[in-house]
């Protein structure tokens, strides 16, 4: 068994809630995940995570929102703790090194999009290029709102998944 996984199946849930929050940012999904503690191992947390995930109401989802910094930015709208922000720095490696212009038009369209939908632009950065986010919230402005609430849900849940891993080592 994952050694990070055996010793966090074994704190107490304050503990083990506190541990696990920054790989979401849903306090309903950590209430959720560390109830169906203990886990045999890697595999049944991420399944049982995504089952939790897609139980959780709308609201629940806003605030994993939240507990990210906009596509371009390093701090979130709510204070989230340091393995957040780091994570979300490597998570938005590429768009650092963009140029400023293309910096400038996903600052606007982030604007754009929280004027329009009430939350920040949600997106499994990892591996994309600051010009792939910027195409993917162009397309993204054009949903409608029950449309898009569920495609930033599923951009959290990959988010979740990856977080998951890097915490467990895997």
């Amino acid at each position: 068994m994952n050694r990070v996984l055996a010793r966090w199946n074994k704190l107490e849930p304050v503990e083990a809630a506190k541990e696990i929050l920054p790989c979401c940012g849903s306090n309903a999904w950590v209430r959720g995940i560390t109830g169906k503690r203990p886990f045999d191992d890697e595999a049944s947390l991420l399944v049982t995570s995504d089952k939790v995930w897609l139980s959780l109401e709308p609201r629940d989802w806003l605030e994993a929102f939240k507990s990210h910094p906009r596509i371009g930015e390093s701090r979130a709208g709510v204070s989230i703790d340091a393995q957040s922000e780091n994570w979300s720095e490597q998570e938005q490696k590429d768009i650092a090194t963009a140029e400023n212009d293309l910096k400038q038009r996903l600052a606007e369209g982030n604007r754009a999009f929280e004027e329009k939908f009430g939350y920040i632009f949600i997106v499994c950065a990892t591996g994309k290029s600051a010009a792939e986010i910027l195409a993917i919230l162009q397309r993204r402005l054009q949903n409608g709102k029950e449309a898009e609430l569920r495609e930033a849900a599923e951009e959290q849940r990959q988010i979740t998944q990856l977080r998951l891993k890097k915490w467990l080592g895997v």
